[in-house]
């Protein structure tokens, strides 16, 4: 148990300094940062002293560990380009991304979950394909593609709801769907999943020997078990959600992290 302990801290801690190494080493490939901030233009001198200004005039090892441990103790620098600190920017639009995520996970769940329960209880049918068919293409859909189209058809054509910003409640509806079609066709097939082999277990027969409703099977017994993955991946894909929920901020034009 101890060896695998400090296994997994070692592997643990070898995939932060990768994840360091490769985002330094991304942040440098732009080009001369000093030159990027003062423009094409600059003189020689403004440049040079930018790069005093922002350790840029430095040994690479000695830029790394002084951007790692800044990274450590949650000191991400100061904006560029809103020239604002990173971590006020942060506390200031994270809660519009939080928001958006909450909904999308409330709306997966409530479309991904019944479907699931339907596929599972009609397993092998046409309804269970059809429904697979609806995991798949919100796998295979891009989200900027179809936040586009929910623009052109409920914004541009239906005028039902706003195409952009979230100034409204009604702001939030198709960004947040958006967001749930990425979520759905895993939380989908982790229901079907878990409901399946739930309709199969031994206390489910039990539950028929004894006379119960289809629905009280279902309801009471099937679905409090087959819905504990769901319960994990929903968190999981929480995460999926706030990291890619830039290109649907971007779409929506939403003011978020």
């Amino acid at each position: 148990m101890t060896r695998f302990l400090l296994r997994s801290l070692l592997l643990a801690a070898l995939v932060c300094l990768t994840v360091l190494v490769v985002s330094f080493a991304l942040s440098r490939l732009s080009g001369n940062l000093a030159i990027n901030i003062a423009g094409p233009d600059a003189s020689p001198e403004a440049i040079a002293k930018i790069e005093r200004e922002l350790g840029l005039d430095r040994p690479l090892p000695v830029q790394f560990l002084d951007w790692a441990g800044r990274a450590a103790r949650g000191d991400l620098g100061s904006s560029y380009l809103f020239h604002e600190r990173v971590s006020s920017l942060i506390a200031s639009h994270l809660p519009v991304t939080l928001t958006l995520g909450v909904i999308a996970i409330a709306i997966a769940v409530a479309i991904a979950v019944p479907l699931g329960i339907v596929a599972a209880l009609n397993e092998g049918s046409p309804i269970d394909t059809a429904v697979g068919m609806v995991a798949l293409a919100g796998q295979a859909v891009p989200s900027f593609w179809l936040g586009l189209m929910l623009i052109l058809w409920f914004g541009v054509d239906l005028h039902w709801l706003p195409i952009a910003g979230l100034e409204t409640w009604q702001g939030y509806v198709l960004p947040s769907f958006v967001l749930a079609f990425v979520a759905i066709p895993v939380m989908l097939r982790m229901t079907r999943s878990g409901m399946v082999d739930a309709m199969g277990s031994d206390y489910v027969r039990t539950a028929r020997a004894k006379g119960l409703s289809r629905a009280a099977i279902v309801l009471k017994h099937a679905f409090r078990n087959g819905a504990m993955p769901v319960v994990a991946v929903s968190a999981v894909q929480l995460g999926f959600i706030l990291g890619g929920s830039v290109v649907v901020e971007v779409v929506f034009n939403v003011r978020g992290v």
